[in-house]
């Protein structure tokens, strides 16, 4: 089991745009290996969690029941300190504090799956503050944006990555990396 930080990126280095939103991603030509790369993974997810800006940003511009086909029954803990909608018939536990007791819980979920650490950066940041993040594996997408949501906003020296694979996904080159903590 990793914690692990499965995301993309723009070349260079944003996860959403100024206004927080991923549509820039969704504009990238897949040629099919993009979304299979992506259910390849999730079937070795069995708990999830995101920032509260991720979890608005699905809701408001993904229908409903494409959680369910996304995501599956995978359990998801959103860390914010506001009242947000659920998503009907997910299994979403909305959570606020620090990382390592929600860790923890979604270890225990997991069992010998990994945790996927969604987005944002900033959550992904304190998962690394606290020691928990195992890998991150970052798919960049062949488009800039000027500015927005930085990738991961922490300094990580190089003593503490070690690139482990190097693939490609379509438009995608997707660079994974062991964190040593």
């Amino acid at each position: 089991m990793a914690t692990q930080y499965f995301t993309a990126t723009s070349f260079d280095g944003y996860i959403a745009d100024a206004d927080n939103s991923l549509t820039w991603l969704f504009e990238v030509d897949d040629d099919g290996t993009t979304q299979s790369n992506i259910d390849d993974y999730l079937s070795g997810v069995g708990a999830m969690c995101m920032g509260s800006t991720t979890y608005e940003w699905i809701i408001a511009n993904d229908p409903p029941e494409n959680w369910a086909k996304t995501y599956g029954d995978i359990p998801c803990w959103v860390f914010t300190h506001r009242t947000l909608p659920v998503v009907p018939g997910a299994d979403v536990r909305f959570v606020s504090g620090a990382v390592e007791p929600v860790h923890r819980e979604m270890a225990e979920a997991a069992g010998d799956k990994n945790i996927w650490i969604v987005g944002g950066g900033e959550l992904t940041g304190s998962f690394a503050d606290a020691g928990l993040l195992d890998e991150i594996i970052a798919s960049v997408a062949p488009v800039t944006l000027g500015g927005g949501a930085a990738v991961l906003p922490r300094r990580i020296p190089a003593s503490r990555m070690r690139l482990v694979d190097i693939s490609r996904f379509g438009q995608f080159a997707q660079l994974r990396y062991q964190v040593v903590n």
